[in-house]
């Protein structure tokens, strides 16, 4: 089948820019998702997104759900703290605050640690809360801030939540898939990550990757929620290879497309790929003068967090929407406390994506009349 699809750039951190053949892959009979022929594209996608992370299927799984990454944030949360234990979560960005938000909406024990937004967190205080506090059933922390670009040292913090006798989650909806992780070696119990970023297929499907003796041992622990709970959903889908309740059937034929084009690349070579591509944006931003938030040396090589000019003239929707007018998305930023701009390296784009993009970013500067090198007085985050 010829197909003409205007393709699309998107620096934004999520959904990522797709393949037309992911795109194609959604183009498919109708089915009813309870007949075999949709049930058996179940159990080899659950393994594969368990392979991804080097994971042994006899200690891990991976349980499917509808919705975005925050159903994950959710679904761990509640359904993994048991009676008389509290979460410890290592706040440093947006996103960390969005699983302190669950939390509190649930009205559990929460644990929060408070740590700067643009430095590494400081593992000493870390130890020292689950030192005082021997009743902490997981520590929690994003690995990757999307906020900021802020690549926190999960492994260091899993191998303290199991010093101290808890178990060790994590945010990997923006890193997963593109860099290299291995749950073993970065002390990972469970991770998380949406289809439509790392693995570059549609939106709409999220998974949750963790250890099978917790999620089993979790049947036992307080249900707080009937559709948002991880041992529903993984029983259902252990007797009878399917979600338990209707799921998102073209979204999950682009998943598949999407895993074999992910292991077809390579771990490596993809690693390599988005590293290319921020090398490419870290360029442009040198070349026009612009300032991040982030020291490179604590960025995870994925997301560029970028200070907003000290100019009159700019403005970043009239911005986007030059860009937005050649293909090329921009997004804006998530530190509260400052005005930035993100581009990430995310979704089946090269480092030539990004040189087409800087000629038409700069061509934007122009046009508005803003000073390049870019002008930055007082900047404070």
């Amino acid at each position: 089948m010829d197909i003409n699809i205007e393709r699309k750039v998107l620096l934004n951190p999520g959904p990522s820019t797709t393949t037309d053949t992911v795109k194609m892959a959604q183009i498919v009979p109708d089915i009813c998702p309870r007949e075999k022929e949709f049930q058996c594209i179940m159990k080899p996608m659950r393994e594969s997104l368990v392979r991804i992370v080097h994971g042994n299927s006899k200690d891990y799984t991976a349980v499917l759900f509808c919705g975005s990454g925050t159903i994950c944030i959710d679904i761990v949360l509640n359904s993994l703290l048991d009676k008389g234990k509290k979460a410890l979560v290592v706040n440093n960005g947006s996103y960390s605050q969005r699983a302190v938000d669950v939390l509190n909406y649930y009205g559990l024990p929460l644990i929060e640690i408070r740590q700067p937004i643009d430095k590494l967190p400081d593992l000493n205080i870390i130890e020292d809360s689950l030192r005082k506090n021997d009743d902490v059933g997981y520590v929690y922390m994003v690995h990757h801030e999307t906020g900021t670009g802020l690549l926190n040292p999960i492994r260091e913090v899993g191998e303290l939540a199991h010093k101290y006798n808890a178990f060790f989650i994590t945010d990997t909806t923006s890193s997963y898939a593109m860099m290299p992780i291995n749950v073993y070696k970065d002390n990972i119990d469970f991770c998380m990550a949406s289809a439509q970023k790392g693995i570059m297929g549609m939106a709409g499907l999220s998974y949750i990757i963790g250890r099978k003796e917790i999620i089993e041992k979790s049947m036992y622990y307080p249900k707080r929620s009937y559709y948002c709970n991880l041992y529903r959903q993984y029983e259902f889908f252990e007797k009878t290879n399917e979600m338990h309740f209707t799921p998102p059937v073209q979204t999950l034929y682009a998943a598949r497309q999407a895993l074999f084009e992910y292991f077809n690349e390579g771990e490596a070579e993809k690693w390599e790929r988005h590293k290319r591509i921020m090398r490419a944006i870290h360029k442009g931003l040198d070349k026009l003068g612009f300032q991040e938030v982030l020291s490179r040396s604590i960025q995870s090589g994925l997301v560029s967090a970028v200070k907003y000019p000290d100019d009159p003239n700019w403005d970043f929707d009239k911005i986007h929407d030059y860009c937005y007018k050649y293909g090329f998305t921009i997004y804006p930023g998530k530190v509260e406390t400052s005005r930035t701009f993100r581009l990430c390296a995310f979704g089946a784009i090269d480092e030539n994506d990004i040189k087409k993009f800087w000629t038409v970013f700069e061509n934007a500067l122009v046009a508005y009349r803003i000073k390049i090198p870019i002008i930055y007085k007082n900047y404070d985050l």
